[in-house]
């Protein structure tokens, strides 16, 4: 055995075959190496051409035929919904959830789904709609306009869009999500007199930041007649899958922006997807199963003011994505309270629920108040 090792033990002394063949495996892994890094770079290189970067605040500009008149004393519905990209129905699972697709929907599924939605939003008869997850043109909706759907849809409202995900290609997971473009939209049967984007802290760094959500708040101003006083409305969406610190810094600004309407003496409602529990509400209606995805709390008592904060804890706005909803234990299914409404104490709440559509269409339950603006005439305004 010593006498083969010597033998063998100089490169020249190995058969001429076997040196061409190592020869042509290690330029191949080279190559393969040197590609790897070059479509990498090229990546990097694109997405940082292409990402999203939005201005601290941006006009939005709203279009359509709303004439109704808003005025105090007078009741009105608001709803609100975050629809899911029209691709999170009842067959759908999601890897980010602990289920295994990333194409959760085909294109007749996707305009089934935004048939249904359309239908429960007709039903409801809502005076303004805020809408969360409505795909422009997204590869995960199979690049159906659902935004433009619902405008055609929605006639006597006015309507604005605003990007909270906007990126020309996400190469995660492994098949990738592709294109995104996504944000949340207002839908008003009142005039509405401004709006604009309001960008919110972004809890990633570079090169995750080139191709992650930047989340915002789409900020609507609706004049009340007789008054010199707005209903300011704030359609939101924050963070999910951060560490929590994003969460955090999103609702520390939100409650600053409410905080600073309020001050002026507006009317104002913040709607949507917070990601959050209030923590005046009932935590134990839907506990957290081990290894499930867990929502944040928000602290209303970090909202200075006579706020009022509004889930209904009889019915789950939300359901778990870690498997389908269709054929699935319905009794032993993860269930979220993160959907609602935080609105300024000059409002009177007359209802509020989250109407149980059995996430049918949707991996979310719209959520409905009917409330009416308090007359503050002769009151002073908070200085």
């Amino acid at each position: 055995m010593s006498r083969y090792v010597a033998k063998h033990s100089k490169p020249e002394d190995i058969p001429r075959k076997k040196r061409g063949f190592l020869s042509r495996l290690f330029r191949f892994i080279g190559s393969l190496i040197l590609i790897i890094i070059l479509l990498a770079g090229a990546l990097i290189g694109f997405l940082s051409a292409t990402e999203y970067k939005p201005a601290d605040t941006e006009d939005i500009a709203f279009d359509g035929d709303a004439s109704g008149k808003l005025a105090a004393g007078q009741p009105f519905r608001i709803m609100t919904w975050n629809i899911g990209y029209g691709a999170l129905g009842d067959n759908a699972d999601f890897f980010m959830d602990g289920g295994t697709m990333v194409k959760t929907a085909d294109e007749e599924r996707v305009r089934s789904n935004l048939d249904g939605i359309l239908s429960i939003v007709g039903e409801e008869k809502a005076d303004i709609i805020m809408l969360q997850e409505t795909d422009r043109d997204s590869s995960r909706s199979c690049h159906v306009n659902e935004y433009d759907m619902l405008r055609e849809s929605l006639s006597g409202y006015t309507s604005g869009f605003a990007n909270n995900f906007r990126v020309a290609f996400l190469p995660y997971p492994v098949p990738p999500i592709g294109k995104v473009d996504s944000g949340i939209a207002t839908f008003s049967s009142y005039p509405v007199s401004g709006a604009e984007r309001v960008q919110l802290p972004i809890p990633f760094t570079w090169p995750v930041r080139m191709a992650n959500l930047k989340r915002c708040v789409l900020v609507s101003r609706l004049p009340v007649e007789g008054t010199d006083k707005e209903l300011v409305l704030f359609n939101l969406h924050l963070e999910a899958y951060d560490d929590g610190e994003g969460k955090a810094a999103q609702t520390e600004m939100l409650a600053e922006l409410l905080e600073a309407e309020a001050q002026k003496g507006n009317y104002v409602i913040a709607g949507g997807d917070f990601n959050q529990i209030f923590s005046n509400a009932d935590t134990d209606a839907y506990p957290i199963r081990e290894g499930m995805w867990e929502a944040g709390e928000l602290d209303v008592d970090q909202f200075d003011g006579d706020w009022q904060f509004i889930m209904d804890e009889k019915t789950p706005s939300c359901r778990s994505l870690d498997q389908k909803y269709e054929g699935a234990d319905k009794e032993n299914f993860q269930y979220y309270l993160i959907d609602g409404f935080i609105v300024s104490g000059n409002i009177k709440v007359s209802s509020a629920a989250t109407r149980d559509k059995e996430f049918k269409v949707s991996d979310h339950n719209p959520v409905v108040m009917d409330l009416e603006l308090k007359d503050t005439t002769g009151e002073s305004d908070n200085e």
